[in-house]
């Protein structure tokens, strides 16, 4: 453990502590019934992950200041909204007094994008900060990545607390911190920065090799056959050597095998435990745009000594129903009047468009269905798998189709609702965080606000 002091929260778990039944430190390939769904099979090679230090110091908010050419970055807008490609800008970058120069910067996000015009103040939008992009091996206390999140909320106290909340459930998540961030001067905005999922994230996870592909929110999970071009624009490899090889072949596997191989042989491919409780952490916290939601926010990272995949949760800035597109919380913005939160990109809408959002695969609904209200789970809109404005995903169909799996994400999801909910723990990690944001940002955020968000969130919470 480090002598920095700990983050709103105790030691982290990467993810799922190992089986009893399982051997060799969680890395073992069991056998499976052929007419049971078994969850005896591969499980990820987890590392106990400690609290964040240095920059990942939960503990304070961190000051961020980035110096960029302002045509550099209208252009660079101009260039995503044409083509979708992000390009990457030098940029100097001060983190908590220490500066980067030629660090690089490039726009980070899908629909935290839509609607974002060259004219938006780059202290409001999502970024990607790299420091070694230019210069090799630069780095800040080790880390050369950080995400600069959008929130539709102004604390973000919703994604901040659902990775805490994750980690607490034994799954892998990310460090997160407050900041206080500008661009070019401007006055700074509160803003959470997060882990990107890159080598340095994958070390810290998990202690052998392997390969993290990241689904494209524009993609799906169907098998297109072998050429390894056909899955360009569907996944991404975030880590290792270029080989899609495992993932073609577990796509081939999950959407072309027949129902009894599919649940004799799936724990001999993917770590089932940990997914079964992925997708009730997903439910708990009340986040529907997840594995099966409208961004397809997910990681799969496939382990190189036992050749089985592991589901890597992504994107929580929607957790306890928070609305996208700058809904806020359910309701509305915490105060009712709808207007947009300070940290918004300009030109973000404050209300849902209606018709189809850019984007989206085709063949998707523009409007809800007349007749009775689908039901979306518990916790109204946002709960359940594939909420609103959800997508249909192959795997989770097919793995909650087989009866033992679908019980064991129910009895995780009764599981996680004790440990993180009726245990009080979610609320004490809660308290911590309104604490920093109260005591330490005042200058960005108004304690009412903090307050109001934070008890929007305690409803949920709540049931």
């Amino acid at each position: 453990m480090s002598d920095q002091p700990a983050r709103p929260g105790h030691q982290r778990l990467a993810v799922l502590a190992v089986l009893a039944s399982l051997t060799l430190g969680g890395c073992a390939v069991g056998t499976s019934d052929r007419d049971t769904g078994s969850t005896t099979g591969v499980a990820a090679a987890a590392r106990d992950v400690a609290d964040g230090a240095g920059v990942w110091d939960a503990s304070e908010v961190h000051e961020i200041s980035v110096e960029v050419d302002e045509d550099a970055v209208a252009a660079m807008i101009d260039t995503y909204q044409e083509t979708d490609e992000k390009e990457w800008l030098e940029a100097t970058v001060t983190i908590d007094g220490k500066t980067f120069e030629r660090a690089g910067i490039r726009l980070k996000g899908n629909s935290s994008l839509r609607g974002v015009d060259d004219g938006a103040d780059p202290t409001d939008l999502p970024w990607l900060v790299r420091l070694d992009k230019f210069v090799d091996e630069q780095s800040i206390d080790g880390w050369s990545e950080l995400v600069v999140r959008s929130n539709s909320t102004e604390t973000a106290l919703n994604e901040a607390l659902a990775l805490d909340l994750l980690a607490e459930a034994g799954l892998a998540s990310e460090h997160a911190v407050a900041s206080s961030f500008s661009v070019n001067g401007t006055d700074a905005r509160l803003r959470l920065v997060v882990q990107n999922l890159d080598e340095e994230w994958e070390a810290e996870n998990f202690s052998t090799d392997g390969l993290l592909y990241k689904a494209e929110a524009g993609g799906d999970w169907s098998w297109r056959g072998d050429d390894p071009e056909a899955y360009v624009d569907v996944f991404d490899q975030e880590t290792g050597d270029d080989d899609l090889t495992p993932l073609i072949d577990f796509l081939d596997f999950i959407n072309n095998s027949s129902d009894e191989d599919f649940a004799a042989e799936l724990p001999e491919r993917l770590d089932v435990e940990s997914f079964a409780r992925y997708l009730a952490f997903e439910e708990v916290v009340d986040n529907f745009d997840d594995i099966d939601g409208p961004g397809n926010n997910s990681y799969l990272r496939w382990d190189a000594e036992t050749g089985g995949f592991t589901v890597v949760a992504w994107d929580h800035n929607l957790a306890f129903g928070a609305g996208p597109g700058g809904g806020g919380f359910p309701g509305g913005f915490p105060g009712g009047d709808g207007e947009r939160p300070e940290g918004m990109p300009e030109g973000m809408p404050t209300e849902m468009p209606e018709g189809m959002p850019e984007g989206m695969p085709e063949g998707m609904p523009t409007e809800m269905p007349e007749g009775e209200r689908p039901d979306f789970g518990e916790g109204g809109p946002g709960g359940g798998m594939g909420g609103p404005g959800g997508r249909t995903n192959v795997l989770v169909e097919r793995f909650t189709a087989v009866e033992e799996w679908a019980d064991l994400v129910e009895e995780a999801k009764a599981d996680l609702t004790e440990e993180l909910y009726a245990s009080g723990y979610a609320e004490d990690v809660l308290g911590r965080w309104v604490e920093v944001l109260t005591e330490q940002a005042g200058a960005l955020v108004d304690a009412d606000v903090v307050q109001e968000e934070a008890d929007a969130i305690r409803e949920v919470i709540a049931g």
